[in-house]
């Protein structure tokens, strides 16, 4: 058993290559025992921020729990999320989440590895985009 201290893992800053804005990643949990592929993130997004396109090789869970954010596949229409919404996204479905235009949100982003690889990302999501 390992018990990860609440304040004992640095928050760090959205890398500019895979988000637009201002977005801060806390870490949950790490994969860092096998067999386990799983790892987990507190994802906070200040208004309009987001990521940028992308897909994950086993798909991706996230859980709102504060705020107003927005997600949308490739293809679909851009879809609101609000606390307590859980959204599923299958594996290499590419996709973007984000916070709403004027109200930031968090949420808790599950996803596994694969062959040493969580996520592969792509494009920016331009505001036209983002505004649907």
């Amino acid at each position: 058993m390992e018990i990860k201290r609440n304040g004992t893992q640095p928050s760090m800053q959205g890398p500019a290559e895979w988000f637009t804005g201002a977005v801060r990643i806390d870490p949950l949990f790490l994969k860092t025992n096998d067999p386990s592929r799983v790892t987990g993130a507190s994802v906070t997004f200040e208004p309009g921020a987001r990521t940028a396109w992308h897909s994950h090789p086993l798909g991706q869970t996230l859980i709102v729990t504060v705020g107003c954010g927005r997600v949308q596949r490739e293809g679909g229409p851009v879809e609101e999320i609000r606390p307590g919404d859980i959204v599923w996204i299958p594996p290499h479905e590419k996709h973007w989440h984000g916070a709403a235009p004027v109200t930031s949100m968090t949420h808790i982003a599950i996803q596994e590895v694969l062959d040493g690889s969580s996520a592969s990302w792509f494009e920016h999501v331009g505001d036209d985009q983002y505004a649907g």
